[in-house]
């Protein structure tokens, strides 16, 4: 589980193909702090587990099935990536929950300057609109942020000058990918929902239903 405050920045040395996905050597610092073989870190909002590290970076693998749905297939030697370890019991939790399983690839659309602070805009895919709310958090390249407007197709940040300096979101240009990841309660909350509306007959949402799935205790509990 991460929260989308990204620790440091990363650069990968090298990605090399392989026939079930790629393999990724990434040079880091900070969140090698603590981390051991088998933990997860979050590269550009990807969960992925290290397999090897020593000092200066750490080794994981990308399954193709990761590949299909995120940005990691335009990875490159010396691309720069935002990295996060998993959040620790206990720790602070500034951004939102995420589990680092990325749902969409957007794009950038417009980057405008505001003062000390950026307004990014990012497309999203049809599927994807449902866990687009206006005034709700989403993960773009494992940034956590808020949506502040929609329309249409696409959402509006707000990026305050701490978050742009410090993520690769001051590397992006228009026409850029971008992983996105909604949030983690909406997502569920949404899922158990629809899961709800389709059960057959057509008494529509009952006291009972809303018992059955959880949503209220019964009168018992």
């Amino acid at each position: 589980m991460f929260t989308g405050i990204v620790e440091e920045i990363g650069e990968i040395e090298s990605a090399v193909s392989t026939g079930g996905g790629l393999r990724l050597r990434v040079a880091a610092e900070v969140v090698l702090g603590g981390t051991k073989q088998g933990d997860s870190i979050a590269v550009d909002g990807v969960c992925l587990t290290v397999e090897e590290l020593a000092s200066g970076y750490f080794d994981c693998f990308v399954s193709t099935e990761t590949l299909e749905v995120s940005t990691l297939t335009e990875i490159r030697s010396g691309s720069e990536v935002n990295l996060e370890r998993a959040l620790a019991v206990g720790g602070r939790i500034g951004g939102h929950f995420m589990p680092g399983h990325v749902e969409a690839v957007g794009s950038v659309c417009s980057v405008q300057r505001t003062g000390a602070g950026y307004i990014f805009r990012f497309s999203f895919p049809e599927n994807f609109a449902k866990y687009a709310p206006s005034k709700g958090s989403v993960a773009v390249d494992g940034v956590s942020l808020t949506i502040a407007d929609l329309h249409g197709d696409s959402f509006g940040v707000s990026i305050i000058p701490e978050t742009y300096e410090n993520t690769t979101l001051r590397l992006k240009r228009v026409g850029d990918s971008v992983n996105l990841e909604p949030d983690l309660i909406l997502k569920y909350v949404r899922m158990s929902l629809e899961d709800l509306l389709a059960q057959k007959g057509e008494e529509g949402i009952t006291m009972e239903k809303l018992i059955n799935s959880g949503f209220i205790p019964s009168q018992g509990g």
